[in-house]
């Protein structure tokens, strides 16, 4: 356990990030006694994650597949050590600048990534999705002062407000490469503290200001010798693929870091819809798959077209694995999804279960390595079996950057996550909702996802999001908005049809009083259903109705 001990002696110039870590008493407990996170005082995990390969052998194995290139891990740590001169001789890059990072998934992406690190930068991913307003609200946050950019994607950036950029360079037009053509090949790492910060994660935060949250050289080892190692259990000769970004920690973790951390392949597609990714891991002949639940779905129907045989573990995460999708995957390709709960403020995936402890519809337990329990609002845990606030603590846990709601998400040295959870009599964490999607109708608390997991069972319905609508008796109803696969009519028999299943699949009183057909479903750019958006229109509606019913005068 990490106790208020002062942080080792920073390699860091540019002070910022550590002048802005939360205070010592808002920090979660850490838990670091276990023999695989007991790091050494200096670390550069670029070095521990791609220059070690070379030293133990597997310079010549492919660390990275594309469809426009594949670099082994010489050729990809030789293009690492040509940016990271480029960013220190060119670009006046000193130890501890943030550097912004702006690209779909590819070689280039990765080779910066490691570029910063080593170099004893900060980096900043962002989603190719994210738009001028956005990104400009991370360049002010984190005063950049440096951004590598695909060129593709350049013009939104280079319209956002940033007082403190400095060096815009791009890739893919000839500018990054035409200095990396004059650059060495041989870069000495930064000498960094294993607490020193070396990454800046965003939130797709729903609304409001994004917050910030700040990981050390250490952090991005941990979650490979924890859950990767210990749950995953890859082996080097896995080929890793999937459709998260990078720039959210699970593609990060899942598509780098944990096949790097053991020398395996990662394939990296700028894009991974479900209808194009197993042909890929086909392709491939791919061993280990992340992605998201959704798009779980969608491949099961599609999985007879392909030969996913080379697939041996696939891991769910980045919102709730309803059990129809668990055995629709499982139908279609005999493989048991290992779900997992993760936070970009923890990082990475912190419950979860390995291939033989898994129990459909379980989150799992703890990784090895970190404790969880369920608590109420006062921080007491409650008895197993009752829901409540799901609350965390291991080697990883939130340090927001300059930011009040670090108070909220720390608690009694404890990380609340913002999930609602029920621990059964084994251990194991069952998923109910997030915490502001639990449904109060009538004296009823109706968890959301369990609805939307019972609508999913019928063959109608191929997506579905289920929130609270305001009632003027009830106070609220469920309401589901429902996507229907094709041949299906959005009439009134169809939506009958799919509250008489609900009402067979789970407790009566939680069927969904309102239906609503929809063409789509509101997504962030990492898959997730924004079921903010979803409240909010069931809010306008209401207040619409509500205008409508007013008497005129």
């Amino acid at each position: 356990m990490m106790t208020g001990s002062a942080l080792a002696p920073s390699a860091h110039l540019d002070s910022f990030c550590r002048d802005n870590l939360p205070p010592r008493e808002q920090w979660p407990v850490f838990l670091l006694d276990r023999p695989e996170f007991r790091y050494p005082a200096r670390l550069n995990c670029a070095v521990e994650l791609l220059d070690r390969n070379i030293d133990s052998g597997r310079g010549d194995h492919p660390a990275i597949v594309t469809p426009a290139e594949t670099l082994t891990y010489r050729q990809l740590a030789e293009r690492v050590n040509r940016i990271a001169n480029a960013l220190v001789s060119r670009l006046g890059l000193v130890p501890g600048n943030r550097v912004l990072l702006r690209s779909a998934n590819n070689a280039w992406m990765v080779a910066s990534c490691f570029a910063v690190l080593k170099a004893g930068g900060v980096v900043v991913p962002t989603m190719p999705l994210l738009r001028t307003k956005e990104l400009g609200q991370v360049l002010r946050k984190a005063r950049i002062s440096h951004a590598l950019c695909d060129a593709r994607l350049v013009e939104e950036l280079r319209r956002a407000e940033a007082p403190d950029l400095q060096h815009l360079v791009t890739w893919g037009d000839g500018g990054l490469e035409s200095l990396c053509a004059e650059a060495s090949p041989d870069f000495a790492a930064c000498d960094t503290a294993a607490d020193d910060v070396c990454l800046v994660g965003f939130t797709s935060g729903s609304t409001g200001e994004p917050k910030g949250t700040m990981h050390f050289h250490r952090d991005m080892l941990a979650i490979c010798d924890g859950y990767s190692a210990q749950v995953l259990r890859p082996e080097p000769s896995d080929i890793f693929i999937g459709s998260p970004p990078l720039a959210f920690t699970f593609g990060l973790g899942g598509l780098v870091l944990f096949p790097f951390r053991i020398g395996a392949t990662a394939v990296l597609l700028a894009k991974a819809p479900p209808e194009e990714l197993p042909a890929a891991i086909a392709r491939h002949r791919a061993t280990i798959c992340f992605t998201a639940p959704t798009a779980y779905r969608v491949m099961a129907g599609l999985a007879w077209q392909h030969d996913l045989s080379s697939l041996r573990k696939c891991v769910s995460a980045g919102e709730a694995l309803p059990k129809p999708i668990f055995d629709a995957w499982e139908q279609a390709t005999g493989l048991k999804l290992m779900d997992g709960i993760g936070a970009t403020e923890m990082l990475h995936i912190f419950i979860a279960a390995r291939e033989d402890q898994v129990r459909p519809g379980a989150t799992g337990l703890p990784v090895p390595g970190y404790l969880a329990r369920v608590v109420d609002e006062t921080g007491a845990e409650l008895p197993r079996g009752t829901p409540g606030r799901l609350a965390v603590q291991g080697p990883t846990g939130c340090r927001y950057l300059a930011d009040p709601r670090q108070a909220q998400y720390v608690q009694n040295g404890w990380n609340i996550t913002g999930d609602t959870y029920i621990q059964d009599d084994d251990g194991y964490f069952w998923y109910q909702a997030r915490n502001d999607d639990m449904i109060v109708s009538a004296g009823y608390n109706i968890a959301g996802p369990e609805v939307e997991a019972a609508l999913l069972a019928h063959a109608a319905v191929k997506e579905c999001g289920v929130v609270g609508a305001p009632d003027a008796e009830r106070g609220m109803v469920v309401r589901a908005y429902v996507v229907l696969h094709e041949g299906h009519a959005p009439d009134d028999a169809t939506r009958k049809a799919l509250q008489d299943h609900v009402k067979r699949e789970i407790a009566p009183y939680k069927y969904p009083r309102s239906v609503v057909f929809v063409d789509a479903l509101p997504r962030t750019g990492t898959g997730k259903l924004q079921r903010f958006a979803l409240r909010r229109q069931a809010q306008d509606e209401a207040a619409r109705q509500r205008a409508a019913e007013e008497p005129t005068a």
